[in-house]
């Protein structure tokens, strides 16, 4: 998906992984990513169940609710970063929450995930995150506890550090 003009992302080999506890956004993001040419949207109630989904079938993306029960999307952000127990390594993970203060931006970032949507977005900026995430080159690093992107590159320009996109 590399030399892409960020206006024109070929999303149409991406696997979108959509977990949300609210069944009208799941459909809206479901429908949403489908209009974008996504070739595979498959969308979970929670955590376990999104666990599950990443056992049986590969992702290239999770899109996920922060704000869950029982689990939240930052367990499930934490479990597929733990190289001792995620089931998709490699998978990259977008966090959507209501919330866009610095604090649970640079959480998510050290956490592993690879971007940030607050709630609520547009498709316009469903699209730039999507096109920002899978174009993102960091390396992914592997230690005892994490296994993600690593956190201390620049392949995000110092004038691009992750945002809280809308």
């Amino acid at each position: 998906m590399a030399d892409q003009t960020p206006d024109s992302a070929d999303f149409s080999r991406l696997r979108v992984l959509v977990v949300d506890d609210n069944a009208a956004l799941r459909g809206l993001l479901r429908v949403t990513l489908n209009a974008f040419g996504v070739a595979k949207v498959t969308d979970v109630d929670g955590v376990e169940r999104a666990l599950s989904q990443l056992r049986q079938d590969p992702y290239d993306l999770v899109l996920t609710d922060w704000k869950m029960r029982p689990r939240s999307g930052f367990d499930l952000l934490r479990e597929l970063r733990d190289p001792r127990c995620t089931p998709a390594p490699g998978v990259k993970v977008v966090m959507l929450t209501a919330y866009d203060d610095g604090e649970r931006i640079g959480m998510a970032r050290a956490a592993g995930a690879n971007g940030f949507l607050v709630k609520p977005f547009t498709a316009a900026s469903l699209s730039q995150t999507l096109r920002e995430v899978i174009t993102d080159e960091r390396n992914f690093i592997q230690t005892e506890t994490f296994l993600g992107p690593d956190r201390r590159s620049r392949a995000r320009s110092a004038d691009r550090p992750m945002t809280a996109a809308r």
